[in-house]
């Protein structure tokens, strides 16, 4: 049996842009499947004990800075480390990608996701504003004004309470992370545990 992998993302988060390529490569390797889930870290924060940027200690900040430098010249991947438009407005992009999930499977919605992540950490562009929204969409070959019509649908909103619920029960606290079986990966800088997981086939 193929493994599986449950993904639990924040389309606001640098660290899940930073290991979105890797994660599906690693994925293709194994011959695992990916579930994603674009939950409400907000939500999960409050419950978890976690805090929002803004609210975290300016020692905190400084370092996630010097980081997400280190980590995008480690990986050779260019991140805009103060991009114009964080945090966006995620609920719309998140409502699309679990509206593709739901009604194409889990690969288009990844495919969209990732293309999300992209454009707000390297390209300056705001994936929480409609029109570029629809313009990412149309990229992944999907068309767009069914999509956000159908994103429309409060049905998605509940879907990613529920979701977001799962994920705290499951133990989730922090963008990206992983699953297998019961072992949770949180964290682009564990996606070397995730493989070795992976590689053992149990």
């Amino acid at each position: 049996m193929a493994p599986q992998i449950d993904y639990f993302l924040s389309l606001n988060s640098p660290w899940t842009h930073l290991g979105a390529a890797r994660l599906e490569a690693m994925a293709a390797r194994h011959g695992a499947t990916i579930r994603i889930f674009p939950v409400d870290f907000g939500a999960i924060f409050k419950a978890t004990g976690g805090l929002p940027l803004p609210q975290r200690s300016p020692q905190r900040r400084a370092y996630r800075m010097w980081e997400l430098r280190r980590w995008s010249d480690h990986l050779g991947i260019p991140i805009r480390i103060e991009p114009r438009f964080f945090p966006m407005r995620e609920t719309l992009p998140a409502h699309c990608v679990i509206a593709l999930r739901e009604t194409q499977g889990h690969a288009p919605a990844i495919r969209l996701a990732h293309r999300v992540l992209k454009a707000l950490w390297e390209e300056e562009k705001d994936p929480g504003e409609e029109a570029t929204l629809a313009a990412l969409i149309a990229e992944t070959g999907q068309e767009a004004e069914a999509l956000l019509r159908l994103a429309a649908d409060p049905r998605w909103a509940a879907q990613r309470a529920a979701d977001t619920e799962a994920a705290i029960a499951r133990g989730v606290f922090g963008a990206p992370t992983c699953i297998v079986g019961d072992e949770p990966f949180w964290g682009q800088d564990r996606l070397d545990f995730l493989e070795r997981r992976l590689a053992r086939g149990d």
